[in-house]
């Protein structure tokens, strides 16, 4: 009975594996964040839909990273990073998190060295619809 409750316990973990995991920003207090309420951010020094935060940048702003093959909803975009991972943007432009962001709701990287700020709904089209667009990944 043990055996049996045992593999369809492993079963049931590989199967929920193997369903399309969801990667979603939403609007939430006026400012775009993940699932897990931790404010997405850009850099204004990447251009033309590039990302130019890389190494000890990369470490303290860490890239609200995509899977392969994720479908773009709405305003979401997926970039290409150079070491072939992929990267969420926002109405074309890589979306990152602050490392000094310690829980959900926390935006201390806003403003920080006059070249990162949190995306807010008044930024773009996010003000228009009222909330972000949804993008699902695809889990591989």
């Amino acid at each position: 009975m043990l055996r049996r409750t045992l593999l369809l316990a492993a079963f049931a973990i590989g199967a929920a594996f193997a369903q399309p995991a969801q990667a979603q920003a939403v609007l939430a207090d006026g400012v775009l964040r993940d699932l897990a309420g931790r404010t997405l951010y850009v850099f204004e020094r990447d251009v033309s839909g590039h990302s130019d935060c890389y190494d000890a940048c990369a470490l303290l702003w860490p890239a609200f990273t995509a899977q392969p093959g994720a479908e773009v909803l709405g305003e979401m975009t997926v970039h290409a990073r150079r070491d072939g991972s992929m990267q969420w943007g926002w109405n074309g432009r890589p979306l990152y998190r602050c490392s000094g962001d310690g829980r959900a709701g926390d935006n201390n990287g806003d403003g920080t060295g006059g070249v990162w700020r949190a995306v807010r709904a008044e930024d773009g089209p996010l003000a228009a619809s009222g909330q972000a667009g949804r993008a699902a990944a695809q889990a591989r």
